[in-house]
């Protein structure tokens, strides 16, 4: 994750990661959720965390998730047992009614058939419509790793964020994607992305660090690139966010490209339509996709995973332009960082740590988080 939505050394609060998993998962269950749904939910937000990517873990998604479970039905809000069940299937293939459920706890179980079917016929595909947020999309296509499989994951759906190159309006949320692929001595290839210029999320993030928004990650509220550093708007119609390239002269029509590929596969494939086209009474509603592929459908593992090795090692070992310390590939930074973090704490910001004793009290819970 860029510097600039780090949390700064002074403002920050070292927590250990279990007692922090606990708590979450002591809101969730407050919120409904069975303790099995609480556990995984709180792993998915916790792998987040451990992994850097805090703009899709605790600080930023909780607060979001239990003002939309105490919302109810009704009222467009998350439905904390939802009934999850299949509406189409073949050998390879199901759609599946997420039932306004968080997807933090829907999609595993999705990932969970399509490997089932990659077991059995080489490849399992599951869209998923009416669903909610799924946190962090790595989580999901890491699964499939220990199965010696390539994990995708897509999502698209309502809110809308981010214009279409030239456009004037918003069609898509973030639509991101990502891929998970196996080695054997390297960490894994992980490569999760927004297809904006920078994840919806990290706005928030660097609204509470005050960092401020590079040229051409938003527009003003008529849909013009915003071609100079500003601060993120206070008021959420004075701007939209911009395809990754940022203008079509520096390639945004390829960002705008895989936003519209996600709402493909995540929204229409499911049968919910495109997001921008949903009525307005489903806000929050998402669409997913996710694809397990079993390696061994088309080489053998062993060597697969050596080349995998040979190929992440030969991309971390390039000699660095002058100035800059190394070369990385997708997912070694996340994994270096979860050592440091299992090890040292997460470095939370204070005024969630705040949030956390807040809701504490307000739900009269029993969780303590032990800081570092």
């Amino acid at each position: 994750m860029l510097e600039r939505f780090l949390v700064p050394k002074e403002d920050q609060v070292l927590i250990d990661s279990e007692s922090m998993t606990e708590a979450t998962k002591e809101i969730f269950i407050k919120m409904g959720l069975s303790e099995d749904d609480a556990q995984l939910s709180s792993e998915v937000l916790m792998t987040s965390d451990l992994r850097g990517c805090e703009s899709h873990g605790v600080s930023n998604m909780l607060p979001v998730y239990v003002d939309r479970f105490a919302a109810g039905p009704k009222d467009l809000g998350i439905n904390p047992n939802p009934n999850f069940k299949i509406t189409r299937e073949t050998p390879t293939t199901a759609n599946i009614d997420g039932d306004d459920g968080l997807g933090l706890h829907v999609l595993p179980k999705a990932m969970e058939i399509a490997i089932e079917k990659a077991e059995k016929y080489g490849s399992g595909s599951v869209a998923v419509h009416n669903s909610r947020h799924i946190g962090m999309l790595a989580y999901h296509s890491m699964m499939a790793l220990e199965h010696d499989m390539i994990g995708l994951t897509m999502t698209a759906g309502n809110s809308l964020s981010s214009v279409p190159t030239h456009g004037a309006e918003k069609r898509f949320a973030t639509n991101p994607w990502a891929y998970a692929v196996p080695a054997d001595k390297e960490p894994p290839f992980v490569f999760d992305i927004a297809t904006t210029q920078v994840a919806g999320n990290k706005l928030s993030l660097a609204k509470r660090v005050g960092a401020k928004m590079d040229p051409a990650w938003i527009t003003d509220s008529n849909g013009n690139p915003v071609l100079s550093e500003v601060d993120l708007p206070d008021n959420r119609e004075d701007y939209m966010m911009l395809p990754f390239g940022g203008t079509r002269e520096n390639g945004s029509h390829k960002g705008y490209g895989y936003a519209a590929v996600a709402e493909v596969f995540c929204d229409i494939l499911s049968g919910m339509g495109a997001g921008f086209l949903m009525p307005p009474n489903t806000y929050g509603e998402m669409g997913h996709f996710v694809q397990a592929i079993k390696i061994d459908g088309f080489i053998e593992v062993d060597k697969f995973k050596k080349d995998m090795d040979d190929f992440l090692s030969g991309l971390a070992n390039t000699p660095p332009v002058d100035g800059e310390d190394r070369v990385v590939y997708a997912g070694l930074p996340e994994y270096e960082e979860t050592q440091i973090r299992l090890k040292n704490g997460i470095p939370y910001h204070y005024k969630v740590i705040e949030w956390f004793d807040n809701i504490k009290a307000e739900l009269n819970l029993g969780f303590d988080l032990k800081k570092m």
